[in-house]
């Protein structure tokens, strides 16, 4: 029997982040009904798309007590999805017709930025912000309620706390921040310098220099291009198979492909899986992120092991604390922004009590299942969120979930196009585009 009008409940809500997934779940909650307050430790909206010319003193990002610069963008990126498939269902990401706009169907991230800006101008959503106030602690107070602590500055530039009481979390933090680190033998002896791409910026600091980038992924590609004009050799090493469709790139390029290093000597020599060696002055790891939560105390009911964030029902409720806590944003390989929507118009609904949960005993088997499948064929415990195989049957469920139409047709055609495209010409795809 469906609820009617008087089981409708309108909650205190707590957002973490005013990247894209918080400013869309901020948007979805209000729609329902709740109240809400968006937390944004950056003195702007945008998250990760928010760049920074600034890096980080360890450029590793190993250090757990370091100054944290949120973003990862560097100063050549384009976005590697066209607009139109990657924006909001509710405010099509559309060129704006204005001179000082990005009007490319692959547009650098400033356009994402101010179309992340417009959005939240449109529908209201500044005024929920409140910038410059890091969540430092959430945890669980009785009756399913999470107290938020959250710091700020005073004018005088004073660190003060406030504690305060919510009904419900929503966590959208973001992933592209804590930097995943390849293990290298001898790396503590090698004299050379290395970083993580999350502190790349721009291709200068590596003129004349022989260096060695670890990964197969789009921030590995667009880099070694980026750096290939100043560097004295680029190499890229990866043990993915998929690394293999670039390698005709990388020969126009001058760029060097490897397997994956085997170890390093204290003379600077990089020696490779294959045998082969080059005498390298930087190692650039373009090797992922982690999932990060140091705010969040759940009693041990939700952890990350090995990069997986659980249990969680669906890549968002643990099912012992559904549906008060919830994440979005957590799953990779998909369509980020429409994914971010349908995530927020669900947890909306379930809050309000429109829309049901299984039991918590359902959820937990669900999980278990999950987790099951993905060891049956083999995919390790850190790709528990990658969804890339699934990613329009999970959209999908979510949107049928909330009573609403799936993934438009044209929309999957385009990333259909997008990543063929991209196996086909990995260099011009983005303007090459014929529609």
């Amino acid at each position: 029997m469906p609820p009617t009008n008087s089981d409708i409940k309108s909650l205190n809500v707590a957002i973490i982040g005013a990247g894209a997934a918080g400013l869309v779940s901020a948007r979805e909650l209000r729609r329902e009904g709740h109240q809400v307050v968006v937390f944004e430790r950056q003195a702007q909206l945008g998250g990760t798309w928010l760049y920074d010319p600034r890096v980080e003193a360890d450029p590793l990002g190993t250090d757990p007590s370091r100054p944290i610069i949120h973003t990862s963008l560097y100063a050549s990126l384009r976005t590697n999805l066209p607009r139109e498939s990657m924006g909001f269902r509710a405010y099509p990401f559309l060129p704006t017709g204005q001179t000082h706009r990005d009007s490319r169907r692959f547009p650098g991230h400033r356009e994402v930025l101010l179309y992340l800006n417009d959005y939240a101008t449109e529908f209201g959503l500044t005024e929920l912000v409140r910038f410059e106030t890091e969540v430092v602690y959430a945890g669980l107070v009785e009756d399913g309620k999470w107290k938020v602590r959250s710091r700020g500055e005073d004018e005088n530039g004073a660190a003060f706390d406030v504690d305060e009481i919510f009904d419900a979390l929503v966590v959208c933090n973001g992933h592209y921040t804590q930097p995943c680190i390849a293990q290298i033998p001898g790396i503590d002896a090698w004299p050379g310098k290395q970083m993580h791409s999350h502190s790349y910026r721009v291709p200068e600091p590596y003129r004349d220099l022989v260096v060695i980038l670890i990964g197969s992924g789009p921030s590995a590609l667009d880099i070694s291009i980026d750096i290939v004009q100043v560097a004295k050799e680029v190499h890229v090493a990866s043990r993915s198979a998929k690394v293999e469709v670039l390698r005709e790139l990388f020969v126009c390029h001058n760029i060097q492909l490897h397997p994956m290093i085997e170890r390093v000597q204290k003379d600077g020599t990089v020696i490779f899986e294959d045998g082969s060696m080059v005498l390298a002055d930087v190692i650039l790891h373009c090797t992922g992120y982690k999932y990060h939560l140091p705010f969040l105390d759940t009693n041990g009911i939700v952890t990350v092991e090995d990069n997986c964030v659980g249990p969680l029902y669906k890549h968002i409720f643990p099912p012992i604390l559904a549906p008060r806590l919830s994440f979005v944003g957590l799953p990779w390989r998909a369509l980020p922004f429409p994914m971010f929507e349908l995530q927020s118009k669900w947890i909306a609904g379930v809050l309000s009590g429109r829309i049901g949960l299984p039991s918590e005993k359902e959820m937990m088997k669900d999980v278990s299942d999950f987790y099951l499948s993905l060891e049956a064929t083999g995919t390790p415990k850190r790709h528990t969120h990658e969804i890339g195989d699934y990613l329009f049957e999970y959209s999908d469920w979510l949107a049928a979930e909330s009573g609403i139409p799936g993934t438009e047709e044209w929309r999957k055609k385009m990333l259909y196009a997008t990543l063929k495209n991209y196996r086909t010409q990995p260099e011009t795809y983005r303007d090459a585009w014929e529609d």
